[in-house]
């Protein structure tokens, strides 16, 4: 890597990650509080667009999961054991579901939509499959198989997430390919782009996160905050 560019390389692993979760926390704060008044209070227009603070907080968020995508790549690569990484991110698909369906219908089940540690349990996967299987036939039908096992769970982002996942990882080395793809790729459009600032700021070390309880609060932030955010709208409403 070349000197010049090497040294605007600031951001660590873990530094992206609490880029992510800061920038997801805020995302969800304005879907959960939507239903009061003051988050749908106009503030002002700008190129167009009526600004609330709900729409503030949405597309601050819109940042949050290319920043997952890439370390999803990151993470299996750097793994001591990549199917314990797959197994570790499937698990806490399943514990994140019930919070997840609070969340976003009230309700303890919701078959219509499922949380997006699906999404990035199955990107991790369709990486995996990518990097360790040789035969091309048998390597393009499981990716291809992954695609429709996300189509059919309909996780949050969907099966643009999944590819997503795996082109930023196939894309690694290459960040104005990748601003490219994240444009025509995320629903977040314009918004999302500005995730890739800090993403090709990375300078691939780890950064804080080393120990296993740390790496794992982490993980468990996920499902906690969105039963907090529940419990907390209850409480206002």
């Amino acid at each position: 890597m070349p000197e010049t560019l090497s040294k605007h390389r600031i951001l660590s692993g873990s530094a992206l990650k609490l880029i992510a979760v800061i920038t997801m926390l805020i995302d969800h704060i304005g879907y959960v509080f939507y239903v009061f008044p003051a988050f749908r209070v106009p503030l002002f227009t700008a190129l167009g667009e009526t600004v609330t603070l709900y729409f503030i907080l949405r597309k601050i968020g819109r940042l949050a999961f290319p920043i997952y995508c890439f370390l999803i790549g990151e993470g299996l690569v750097h793994t001591r054991n990549q199917v314990k990484y797959l197994l570790r991110l499937f698990v806490f698909a399943i514990l994140s579901e019930i919070p997840f369906n609070l969340m976003i219908s009230g309700s303890w089940l919701c078959a219509s939509n499922q949380n997006v540690f699906f999404t990035l349990f199955l990107g991790a996967l369709s990486i995996y499959f990518y990097m360790n299987i040789k035969n091309n036939l048998l390597k393009t039908v499981l990716m291809l198989a992954v695609l429709g096992i996300s189509a059919v769970l309909e996780a949050d982002y969907g099966t643009a997430g999944v590819v997503v996942i795996l082109v930023l990882y196939v894309l690694q080395g290459h960040p104005i390919v990748q601003v490219i793809a994240g444009y025509s790729l995320f629903s977040g459009g314009i918004y999302a782009l500005a995730a890739f600032i800090p993403i090709n700021l990375y300078n691939g070390k780890r950064g804080f996160i080393r120990h296993p309880l740390l790496k794992y609060a982490f993980y468990l932030f996920y499902p906690a905050h969105m039963l907090l955010l529940v419990w907390i709208k209850k409480l206002l409403a």
